[in-house]
């Protein structure tokens, strides 16, 4: 599952690398016969160290695309002001609703 926003996924955002899942045959795949032991734990740590400047990126992204949001929903959305004395449609039948069954209103 990759997270649109940022591109991350939050498995990589949580434990700063990215999961291998290797497949249960006989024929090993060049990312688990490439592996070395004493390399593949610098690298570990490296991506622990460097994990929460990745964490800031994803953040700073986020917030990037719920402004880029905003944005768009306020310049299409029209404002209304009420001031004291306007007269203002208000329907009493939604307070009166009938229970329409297990997905009516309560």
């Amino acid at each position: 599952m990759m997270k649109s926003s940022h591109g991350d996924t939050p498995f990589s955002l949580t434990y700063g690398t990215e999961a291998v899942i290797p497949a249960e045959i006989g024929m090993p795949t060049y990312s688990t016969a490439a592996v070395d032991a004493v390399h593949n734990d610098e690298e570990l740590r490296l991506n622990l160290d460097l994990l929460e400047e990745k964490r800031e990126c994803a953040a700073i992204c986020e917030a990037k695309a719920k402004l880029k949001m905003t944005k768009y929903y306020n310049a299409r959305v029209r404002g209304v002001t009420f001031r004291p004395g306007d007269f203002v449609y208000c329907s009493k039948d939604a307070s009166h609703a009938v229970a329409g069954g297990k997905l009516g209103p309560n």
